[in-house]
């Protein structure tokens, strides 16, 4: 999928969100747990309502991660299977029987095939 010399365009889009979630994870987790560790600061010098807006900050920061995470991932398996479903090579190979003579063989097609090294043998 990824050697295939298709649209260009999907492989800047997977390369670039890839680097975006190799960007973006460790951000998320840190900025998450230092939202977090000022929550907690927050809530031992009574400012609860400081101590609730990190805590509401960190949830949305969570959600929105998870949600474009889940949708980039979505998006990419359905062009992988939309590649998959017009770019299969499926050769069937049917062993020579004994009792049927060669030409009946040539005949029906059970001669020798020719294989490309891209196809795959089923």
């Amino acid at each position: 999928w990824l050697r295939n010399p298709g649209p260009q365009h999907e492989k800047r889009t997977l390369f670039g969100d890839m680097v975006c979630f190799l960007f973006i994870t460790p951000l998320a987790t840190i900025s998450g747990w230092l939202c977090l560790r000022g929550a907690v600061d927050h809530l031992h010098f009574s400012s609860r309502l400081e101590a609730v807006g990190l805590i509401a900050l960190t949830v949305a920061l969570f959600t929105i991660y998870l949600f474009w995470t889940l949708v980039s991932f979505r998006y990419h398996c359905r062009l992988y299977n939309e590649w998959r479903r017009t770019n299969q090579r499926v050769i069937l190979l049917i062993p020579k029987s004994v009792n049927v003579p060669s030409h009946q063989q040539s005949l029906l097609g059970l001669h020798s095939v020719k294989r490309n090294s891209k196809e795959t043998i089923v």
